[in-house]
């Protein structure tokens, strides 16, 4: 392919995209800038579909290189870039979830889209650059993607909407809102918010959706220009045999197994002894290479049957109401070592959080091309095998489970106290010890109840509910919108549209769809309903606890907060870091952390340890006082006319002879003893030379 760039303006800047020109062995690829940010997009597609495989197994790699920013790793033994942070983790999150939907049903071979930082400018954002470079990337291929996608950042400055902030502008910005979308819809939403209202929140949205189309538009053109044919797929048809058994057989029986048996798993069991049975049955009629097909064929009639009954009639598993909550159970204090804890409890969802609090030197440092940050509060998400009843050989922490303590993350920080307020580093976590749906809003309210358990000083409790959709796909315009999502509602369903707040407003909002097109007006009717379900949900979590403990655990840290001198930071810590050792080991403090403003936190378990160490580095970052006595001052070395006497850390001073005593002294030695303690007074200052004069002449002297 021959090297073509295209341009468009956005805003005041301008996106460039340059194709055939990079990495012309994939199926697609091109580079996207935006100022000095360029990324690297490719997308390949294996050669048939993978054996066994019912779902598209699409991966999205986001690679950071750190020559992007000009900088090297910080680590001194690893220099090469590793596993992603788990902030690129979620930007490839991000762009998987704008893609996946617009693939078609049935298409099973495997894509792997990679997006490559090459240059990065520290102003414009490059993951909103990856992200449309991967959609270009696709729509340029032959994969059978039916895009393009685009995506943009909103933020809310001032009360003004701005597409696009850069790194600067972000940390003024009052929300961070992710939209990506195709030529005419919204397909994906990642938002984190400081309380912003319904409102204003769509407002946001409809704003980047206007500048997400006319970048698709752009893309559009760029693909019907030099995009590649793309492959002949028709998504394969279920053996009708196989359909029409299992809908004679087993509808009425799923039905009833739907709406009569009270627990997911006893539902889901049964499930899987239809399929058994069907199998069996079938095994005889049907060809072999088709008999795989009957577990989906009962899912989807599963899937079928939840849909009609909740468009046709309003009938949900349960009974539940569409706008329905299922029970709620609510516990604080329900672990008694931990700083905080809380069990939240939604029908079957049962979620356990923690809170623990620890020093400022306690947060987390992140090395990334943007350069080295500090993380004070992060919130950690746990899905054990266990809590669906199955087992694992998994070890590690998975992407989704990234993502899901992300959102929960994000939910919290706009309500949390800042850190001149309440300096401690804070951790929550959420082991999900039960899932039947919405386990990301159970971690989210959790970790809230669990902060205010620790006697964290939050702004607002914060509660968060997942609405779901199921529309009829022969007809648009039937539709439902659902409240707190479970099992068969989620997997089967159109849109899972997770949103958090305050009652003042949201905190946080993540939205994937699994249609090619949404309209508009039902994200205003499915934001209002999370609204009405996220006050009910606040309204049982302060019948618990209504506000944070006004102390904090007997088994939580304390910190002192003081500020020095920058300039005297280094007597506090000494030589090789040898007098900040020695103030924590003699004192028993935990630790000491001093920032390059000379604000300085001590962390102990108890009060008087804090109270040692703070007297300790007030007298080293004193300024001497003439006329002041020093008591327990060290003698470091005597001489023929006086003594050389240490009355302040790190500050030695002369005692004459003559100011020894009132008496005549022929030998110093026979008065003074090298490693004395003895009382003195700072008779005065020779600020030329920086010598100071001491006296013991009529001051008490420590007992021998």
């Amino acid at each position: 392919m021959k090297a073509k760039t295209f341009k468009m303006p956005l805003g005041n800047k301008e996106l460039i995209i340059e194709t055939g020109k990079l990495a012309q062995m994939a199926n697609g690829s091109c580079t996207v800038r935006i100022g000095d940010t360029v990324i690297l997009a490719t997308a390949t597609m294996s050669k048939k579909a993978r054996d066994g495989v019912n779902f598209l197994p699409l991966m999205v790699n986001y690679q950071e290189k750190m020559y992007a920013s000009g900088t090297i790793k910080g680590s001194r033994f690893i220099k090469r870039e590793t596993r992603p942070s788990d902030d690129k983790v979620l930007m490839a999150r991000v762009a998987d979830r704008t893609y996946r939907p617009l693939f078609p049903k049935g298409f099973h071979r495997d894509i792997q889209v990679m997006l490559t930082t090459l240059s990065y400018d520290r102003e414009n954002e490059h993951d909103m650059i990856a992200t449309i470079a991967g959609s270009v990337a696709l729509s340029i291929s032959d994969v059978p993607f039916e895009g393009p996608t685009a995506t943009v950042r909103v933020g809310l400055i001032n009360g003004e909407l701005v597409l696009n902030p850069t790194m600067q502008q972000r940390e003024a910005s009052d929300l961070d809102l992710i939209v990506s979308s195709t030529t005419d819809n919204v397909v994906m939403i990642e938002a984190g918010a400081n309380e912003v209202s319904e409102e204003k929140m769509l407002e946001a949205i409809a704003f980047g959706k206007e500048a997400g189309n006319k970048i698709a538009a752009f893309i559009k053109t760029i693909q019907d220009e030099i995009g590649k044919a793309r492959i002949e797929f028709v998504s394969p048809e279920m053996n009708q045999d196989i359909v029409n058994y299992v809908e004679e057989q087993y509808a009425e029986k799923i039905m009833n197994a739907l709406y009569e048996k009270p627990g997911k798993l006893e539902r889901f069991g049964y499930f899987s002894e239809v399929t058994e049975e069907a199998l069996e049955a079938l095994k005889e009629r049907i060809p072999e290479e088709d008999l795989g097909q009957v577990g989906d064929v009962v899912n989807k009639l599963v899937k079928k049957i939840v849909r009609k009954n909740i468009l046709e009639n309003k009938k949900r598993i349960g009974g539940r109401g569409l706008d329905e909550i299922r029970p709620l159970n609510i516990e604080v204090g329900v672990l008694p070592r931990t700083h905080g804890s809380a069990i939240f409890e939604r029908g079957e969802t049962q979620g356990l959080s923690t809170c623990t609090l620890g020093s400022p030197g306690d947060a987390q440092l992140i090395d990334g091309i943007e350069g080295e940050t500090k993380k004070r509060y992060f919130h950690h998400y746990n899905f054990p095998p266990f809590s669906v009843g199955e087992t694992s050989n998994r070890l590690y922490t998975g992407n989704r489970e990234i993502g899901h303590g992300s959102l929960a993350e994000r939910a919290l920080i706009p309500v949390l106290p800042s850190k001149e307020e309440f300096p401690y580093t804070i951790r929550t976590v959420t082991e999900i010890l039960a899932s039947n749906g919405s386990s990301s809003m159970a971690a989210t309210c959790g970790s809230s109840l669990a902060l205010m358990d620790a006697g964290v000083p939050l702004k607002s409790a914060v509660g968060g509910v997942a609405m779901g959709l199921m529309t009829n796909h022969e007809d648009s315009s039937q539709y439902a919108i659902l409240t707190d999502l479970q099992d068969e509602e989620d997997f089967g369903g159109d849109m899972d549209f997770k949103v958090t707040g305050t009652r003042k407003g949201i905190t946080a909002i993540q939205m994937d769809i699994k249609l090619k097109h949404l309209e508009d007006h039902i994200f205003v009717e499915a934001l209002e309903a999370a609204k009405k379900g996220r006050l009910h949900i606040l309204d049982e979590m302060d019948k618990v606890i209504s506000q944070s403990r006004p102390e904090l655990s007997n088994y939580a840290p304390r910190l002192l907060s003081m500020q020095v001198d920058p300039e005297k930071i280094r007597f506090i810590i000494g030589p090789g870091g040898e007098m900040i050792n020695k103030i924590i080991d003699e004192t028993g403090v935990e630790s000491i952390d001093i920032e390059d403003d000379g604000s300085l936190v001590i962390t102990s378990l108890n009060g008087e340890s804090a109270q040692k160490a703070q007297v300790w580095i007030q007298n080293l970052v004193a300024e001497p006082e003439v006329g002041k006595v020093y008591e327990n001052s060290k003698v470091t070395k005597v001489l023929e006319f006086g003594a050389i006497v240490e009355f302040m850390p790190g500050k030695e001073g002369m005692v004459h002879v003559s100011e020894i005593s009132d008496e005549f002294i022929k030998d110093v030695s026979t008065i003074i003893k090298e490693g004395q303690i003895v009382n003195v007074k700072l008779l005065g200052i020779d600020e030329r030379q920086g010598r100071f004069k001491l006296s013991m002449k009529g001051i008490p002297q420590p007992q021998a």
